[in-house]
């Protein structure tokens, strides 16, 4: 927190390999000021060159809400200069996309507008059982429209459809039917420290190098994307990592990783 009597709007905090970004407006719900948008970009930005951390976890404070979305009690909720064609929250989205290091989204509560795009630039997503769901911009006379930049990628089309156009909610255990989450839990700590557990044993090279190789082909045509993934093998085939991978299969032993 700030010395001084206003807290951060983002409280950042490094729990041993894992980097925690935690909204801290409980008062609004979470909802995403431009110090918070920007704030985040920046944190994702330079995690990336950092060896030491294996995962960034992106949250709110408190049970209430993950993130409302935009703080519509703003007079600029959507934008600070109208001449600046790159936004807040569109940096962010693009920061998260060209990242490789894993993002979990600890949704611990209501998970609206575009609270819903820091869900989907997510690779990874559990959620506490009471989470609710929405899209709902179409009541307040807008569209999720940079939302549908990453959401598309998420859920079935008819199931977006239904999102944006009627803008009603989803409980937790509809959520995780349309894919919206990996995991649904009472206890959503427990779930996060579970699925971490999965990740943080596991080559940091091979994941590093692995969501480069998942994000690049998303949008490649099938010729496109196999020419570019028979490129990738060989070179995940050249790391430190991977020659201690198949020694220590080979050694019937854990593998010792270095992370190159």
């Amino acid at each position: 927190m700030n010395d001084n009597v206003m807290p951060a709007d983002l409280l950042t905090e490094q729990r041993g390999p894992v980097l925690w970004l935690t909204i801290n407006r409980e008062a609004r719900r979470n909802a995403m000021s431009h110090s918070v948008l920007a704030g985040m970009a920046a944190a994702i930005d330079s995690a990336q060159s950092r060896r030491d951390l294996r995962a960034i976890v992106i949250t709110g404070i408190g049970t209430r809400a993950f993130c409302a979305g935009a703080d519509l009690q703003s007079a600029q909720a959507f934008t600070t200069d109208y001449s600046e064609p790159h936004g807040h929250f569109a940096q962010l989205l693009r920061r998260a996309r060209a990242g490789n290091l894993p993002l979990i989204a600890r949704v611990n509560g209501a998970c609206m507008a575009g609270g819903m795009g820091l869900l989907s630039m997510c690779d990874l997503a559990v959620a506490a059982s009471h989470a609710v769901f929405g899209l709902p911009e179409v009541k307040v006379g807008v569209f999720p429209a940079q939302v549908l930049s990453v959401l598309q990628h998420v859920v079935p089309r008819r199931r977006l459809a239904e999102l944006c156009l009627t803008g009603e909610p989803l409980t937790a255990a509809e959520a995780l039917a349309a894919g919206l989450v990996n995991y649904v839990d009472d206890d959503v700590d427990a779930r996060l420290d579970w699925l971490l557990s999965r990740l943080l044993d596991k080559s940091p090279a091979a994941i590093r190098r692995g969501l480069y190789t998942m994000k690049s082909i998303e949008s490649m045509a099938f010729e496109e994307s196999m020419a570019f993934t028979e490129s990738q093998i060989a070179l995940f085939t050249l790391t430190e990592d991977a020659k201690e991978g198949q020694q220590a299969f080979q050694q019937k032993r854990k593998p010792d990783w270095k992370g190159h």
